[in-house]
């Protein structure tokens, strides 16, 4: 991929190679051991909630900066899908302490939030970031048209158990169960296709710069990714926890800041790094991120998350209430049409976020 200038004064840039240069955002580092001390002297909600918020941040920058020496690599496919994945793993250990509590609700609330998060939000302001900056930005095709299909069957697998218990309200754990196990076969189908099969569709060609680098960068690479993972999942569970009376405070209804708040915030590393790459010309890694950890949320999330509540006691099924499900559809359906063209710009960007907006406003006013 051809790579464009880009100004060293801006905080998100990434230097060129060999002129690494201090990124001001790392400096927020020093609230991860603050956040962490203070939430063992149990200090405010409130007070955690924005304090574990801002201390994602520059662990979702160097989740990003790992993510961008791995896919220099290993392709951008690859270093997008490993970005996406490990940007999922604190919900998946999130929802299985909500699940453990009981709290199925909680679960498939945030379950939806994070697709609509990614989709419509995280996708939208890497638009409109990297739009601001090219006229026009071009991703993979393949990538999209692929993307495009398992959101589709994503959006019908979480939609049929739901019209299944409207006709039949019977065996509703079972059907559940089974769909979950398809989901989850098609999602290991579209990695086997992806990876291996039709990796030469996916994989931009790498550069001899880029192929010079050595295997132990790569290594370390994926040690800051691994590191920077745990780090988000200590701070997302510390956020998860005082979120709730923290939006008391603040006067927010609880499916709002479950579905929409706690969303946005639990995605700020696949929101942060998406931004990070649109604004250097890097949209197969926006791209990759943000529609590839809705996909993972929808085919392997969820049915991971309902597998394992069986082995804990506190069996699960994927039923969703209607609004959530119109609103998935419509997220699904909207970013399918702006993007299986494999280009994007600026106002495609606004317009997804008009969307998540129109979905926010009404998300509020349900719970009035």
């Amino acid at each position: 991929m051809k790579m464009t200038a880009v100004a060293l004064s801006d905080p998100l840039a990434v230097a060129p190679r060999g002129k690494r240069s201090w990124n001001p955002l790392n400096a927020l580092l020093v609230l991860v051991p603050i956040t962490a001390f203070l939430d063992w002297r149990d200090v405010q909600p409130t007070i955690m909630f924005f304090l574990s918020t801002v201390a994602i941040v520059p662990l979702a920058g160097l989740m990003g900066e790992a993510t961008e020496k791995i896919a220099a690599r290993a392709g951008t496919t690859l270093g997008g899908m490993l970005n996406a994945s490990l940007g999922n793993s604190p919900e998946i250990i999130i929802s299985l302490f909500a699940l453990h509590r009981g709290l199925h609700d909680v679960v498939k609330a945030s379950l939806t939030g994070s697709i609509l998060a990614n989709l419509l939000f995280s996708l939208g302001i890497a638009m409109l970031a990297g739009g601001v900056r090219y006229q026009r930005q071009r991703f993979n095709q393949h990538t999209a048209r692929m993307s495009a299909g398992l959101l589709m069957l994503a959006a019908i697998g979480l939609a049929v158990p739901s019209i299944f218990h409207f006709t039949n309200s019977q065996q509703e754990h079972e059907v559940s169960f089974e769909i979950a196990l398809v989901l989850f076969v098609v999602y290991l189908l579209s990695l086997f296709f992806t990876l291996v099969t039709h990796r030469q569709l996916f994989q931009e060609p790498v550069s001899e710069e880029e192929g010079t680098e050595e295997p132990a960068n790569c290594w370390g690479a994926a040690a800051m990714l691994a590191g920077a993972t745990v780090a988000v999942a200590w701070m997302s569970e510390i956020l998860t926890r005082s979120i709730e009376p923290a939006a008391t405070a603040l006067g927010l209804t609880p499916i709002f800041a479950g579905v929409v708040l706690l969303a946005v915030v639990g995605n700020a590393a696949e929101l942060f790094n998406a931004v990070r790459f649109a604004r250097i010309n890097k949209m197969d890694l926006s791209f990759g991120i943000t529609v590839g950890a809705s996909t993972q949320v929808a085919l392997l999330v969820a049915p991971v998350l309902l597998f394992l509540s069986y082995p804990i006691g506190q069996p699960m099924d994927l039923l969703f209430t209607p609004f959530e499900l119109a609103s998935v559809a419509l997220a699904v359906i909207i970013t399918n049409q702006l993007t299986i063209d494999g280009e994007c710009n600026w106002l495609q960007g606004a317009m997804l976020l008009a969307v998540y907006t129109v979905l926010a406003i009404a998300f509020y006013h349900v719970a009035v």
